[in-house]
């Protein structure tokens, strides 16, 4: 008798919401150049930068093109009347302090901007000048970032200890065998597991490897602790506190002055002094956090040694109308990416005819694809690769 074949692998499941709209916000310390940052990396002047704590209020919101030499490529070749990169929303959000847990500064306002979007550009200041005040006293990047990591705590164990409070009184009752009381009891279960996570163990909760159910109930809990973070280059700290996070120098005043130039110029300049602007690095590591699985820590020798799965992937659609890029999740089937576009693409759909950018790429052209038997037609089972080109066929 033939041994069983093993079941599949289960596919690991995401923090976060399942969205093809993600959002990241900028948080740090008042003063210490977030709305001067959102300026530079949305070419726009929404940020108010100003020598005073909370200057910026209610947050600002930009999308920024993510840069990828893929679709500038497609725009070459098919010369398109409109088009439309994939975009990275970010949102500028008012200065946290110590306290805002229970309410300091613009506290709770500030806790539910960082509810409300994906994932955070973490910002602190390791610049010195006298004529910018810090709400602190002096400038100490590692004190500031444990400021927010501690207020982030503070409000997630306190989110968690309500949920948790709440869920015990309605299954006080729990006694019966039902399909009902045993899913409540293993939610109470792992809601204890997330409070001893961000407790006793004094985790984040993106720290953690989870399974699938735990998951389910980590993303209903929208905690901030659980949000993919980018941070500045404070190394040490990183890796003692937050293994595997990102981490990306910059220079805001650099980055200002950059942003003046014409094209040419800016070439000049970053030949001239020797550094490149950091925000095409910067938009992209946004981009690619807002949805990725930590398959290891960074090693402490090398600066952004670290492995990541990522979650998001873009695939095109490509015409003299228009070149576009659609930002789906890694495994979405071919009727969900189409109904990115529009439900009755999803509702009714047909098939895929697809092509690979790397095979396009090769060939020169479409009829070049299809002639070497590389243009594919798809039905519902197939699963979308990043920099698939496609052509949906929908019924009426």
């Amino acid at each position: 008798m033939p041994p069983k074949k093993a079941a599949p692998a289960e596919k690991k499941a995401l923090l976060g919401r399942p969205s093809n709209n993600l959002k990241i916000g900028i948080i740090g310390l008042p003063n210490v150049g977030k709305s001067s940052f959102f300026n530079v990396l949305s070419q726009t002047d929404l940020g108010k930068a100003a020598n005073f704590p909370y200057a910026t209020i209610n947050p600002e919101e930009a999308r920024i093109p993510v840069p990828d030499p893929r679709f500038d490529w497609l725009c070459e070749v098919y010369k398109p009347a409109s088009r439309v990169p994939a975009f990275l929303t970010c949102i500028d959000i008012a200065g946290l302090t110590a306290g805002a847990s229970t309410g300091a500064g613009l506290g709770n306002a500030f806790l539910s901007h960082v509810r409300a979007v994906d994932g955070i550009f973490q910002v602190v200041r390791a610049f010195d000048d006298a004529e910018v005040i810090h709400v602190e006293g002096d400038v100490d990047p590692i004190r500031d970032m444990e400021i927010i990591q501690t207020e982030l705590r503070l409000k997630d164990i306190e989110w968690v200890e309500k949920t948790l409070d709440n869920l015990k009184k309605t299954g006080r009752n729990l006694g019966s065998s039902s399909l009902a009381d045993k899913a409540k009891k293993e939610e109470i279960a792992i809601v204890e597991k997330i409070y001893k996570t961000l407790t006793v163990d004094s985790k984040d909760v993106r720290k953690v490897d989870w399974n699938n159910k735990e998951i389910d109930v980590v993303n209903g809990l929208q905690l901030l602790t659980a949000k993919p973070v980018t941070l500045p280059k404070i190394k040490a700290w990183i890796d003692a506190n937050n293994p595997g996070d990102p981490l990306i120098p910059f220079s805001v005043a650099l980055e200002e002055r950059l942003a003046q130039l014409s094209p040419e110029e800016k070439k000049e300049e970053e030949a001239k002094i020797g550094a490149v602007s950091a925000l095409p690095k910067i938009t992209q590591a946004g981009y690619s956090s807002l949805d990725v699985i930590y398959s290891m820590p960074v090693s402490a020798a090398q600066e952004t040694d670290v492995t990541l799965f990522f979650q998001l992937i873009r695939y095109f659609t490509c015409g003299p109308d228009e070149v576009r890029a659609w930002t789906i999740r890694r495994g979405t089937k071919a009727p969900q990416a189409a109904g990115v576009i529009h439900s009755d693409f999803e509702n009714k759909f047909v098939c895929g005819e697809i092509m690979s950018y790397d095979d396009l790429k090769e060939h020169g052209s479409e009829a070049a694809v299809k002639a070497a038997g590389k243009l594919r037609q798809q039905g519902k089972p197939y699963e979308m690769v990043d920099g698939d080109i496609a052509y949906w066929k929908a019924g009426a």
